[in-house]
């Protein structure tokens, strides 16, 4: 399904790769993701898609952002909308799909393949497109949750359908890594109180 002599690029549909890795019970190591496709072929670019909560004093998200940015991802946010919907709730709109859909239209002349990391169906033109012009596309997702996480149509018209399940060993992160982490951070917090 590669080629190690194409040109690769990543397009990853933040919130979208979250919920699905979520779902199969599993947290995503961006660097090891980074690695995994860099292996594949000569990777041109990748791409992280994701909306902000502006007014928050802290995002757990940003942590995450700040590391991809520093460590060969380029980093595409916007700041959520709100609005209070017909019943008189407060919801919050963050979509990036228009964002990603262009970066991919301008990137599709200067790559052989792309990859997009979403089961999004609305996507599906976008592949379209793009395959127009002569690229390969694989979309990243998943069958193995209840409801799938890939639209039927999205996964139909990409070129290869990657199952996110199968890549779990290799872009998953260590659950042991986690509770490490969580075992320093509260040590740090209890040397801090002294």
């Amino acid at each position: 399904m590669f080629d190690p002599r194409e040109k690769v690029a990543l397009f990853i549909d933040g919130a979208n790769l979250y919920a699905t890795a979520k779902s199969l019970g599993f947290d995503i190591d961006y660097k090891r993701l980074l690695k995994e496709f860099q292996g594949k072929g000569y990777l041109l670019r990748a791409y992280y898609y994701t909306a902000l909560v502006e007014d928050q004093e802290y995002s757990s998200i940003r942590p995450l952002i700040d590391w991809l940015d520093y460590n060969g991802y380029k980093v595409v946010t916007k700041p959520v909308k709100e609005f209070i919907d017909a019943s008189g709730r407060r919801k919050i709109k963050g979509s990036m799909d228009i964002e990603l859909a262009v970066d991919a239209m301008e990137m599709a002349e200067h790559v052989d393949h792309l990859v997009l990391f979403s089961g999004d169906g609305d996507f599906r033109s976008l592949v379209e497109a793009v395959q127009r012009r002569g690229r390969k596309v694989s979309v990243v997702s998943t069958l193995q949750t209840q409801p799938p996480m890939i639209a039927d149509d999205l996964r139909r018209q990409a070129d290869h359908f990657i199952d996110l399940n199968a890549l779990a060993n290799k872009i998953g992160r260590d659950p042991s890594e986690r509770q490490q982490r969580q075992a320093e951070r509260e040590r740090e917090e209890e040397y801090d109180d002294l």
